[in-house]
């Protein structure tokens, strides 16, 4: 079995790659200024686990998610946005937090996030939006290997149950501070929920995310992974 493969998309996009060779995207978003070109066009889609509704995420209407499960991969979210893409053709699992799914032999576990999460909702006129909920995931590979997909949150205290109930050794946090939490609570959130290794996301695709992962190493005893969208990191 392969060691799990973690691939930075650029701002909050997550590409694993999983000990039994499935590929699991999160939030990929290819209207992103700093989007990795080399996953433009997907050669694998196996499991898609977005963290919310909003366009920086999922694209405007989700047409990032769409295309995914287009392109053969099973769709894991919440029940609200599983109707909204049913109404767009996608046959979606729709959960919530507490719940595990398991897709491809990838568990997904639904976790709390402090966030908001509307899809924008374009071709109408004016723009608008229609709420779907946040969450965050617990992912246990196949090897056993855990990990903690924040998606976009503040810090909030409970985190520390995310090390009680599961103890990952890896977690993905937002940093860039303005609409999620900055390096400084990063480094709390890491205090919280153990883990050795992490990959800081959500940051440096506009002038206000302005956290980077230098300010979160200074604060923290984890390793913290220094990617550039496209660049992969091997657990192991």
């Amino acid at each position: 079995m392969a060691n799990l493969q973690i691939t930075w998309l650029g701002h909050g996009g997550v590409l694993y790659r999983s000990p039994g060779e499935k590929w699991l995207w999160v939030d990929r978003w290819t209207g992103a200024p700093t989007y990795a070109e080399a996953y433009r066009a997907p050669e694998q889609v196996d499991v898609v686990a977005p963290t919310h509704g909003h366009f920086d995420h999922v694209g405007n209407d989700c047409d990032d998610v769409v295309a995914l499960a287009q392109a053969g991969g099973q769709v894991v979210t919440s029940h609200e946005m599983s109707l909204y893409l049913a109404g767009r053709g996608i046959d979606a699992v729709g959960m919530n937090k507490g719940g595990t799914f398991e897709a491809a032999g990838i568990k997904l576990t639904m976790v709390h996030a402090d966030h908001t999460g509307g899809i924008t909702l374009t071709g109408s006129g004016a723009d608008s939006t229609r709420e779907v909920g946040c969450w965050g995931w617990l992912i246990e590979f196949e090897d056993g290997t855990r990990v903690y997909h924040s998606g976009d949150t503040d810090l909030f205290g409970d985190m520390a149950l995310i090390k009680d109930r599961w103890s990952p050794s890896i977690a993905v946090l937002p940093i860039g501070g303005h609409y999620t939490m900055g390096p400084a609570d990063a480094a709390r959130a890491l205090r919280l929920i153990g883990a050795a290794t992490v990959l800081a996301v959500h940051w440096g695709t506009f002038p206000a995310l302005a956290g980077r992962p230098d300010d979160l190493a200074r604060q923290t005893d984890a390793t913290v992974l220094q990617l550039q969208p496209g660049d992969t990191w091997q657990a192991g």
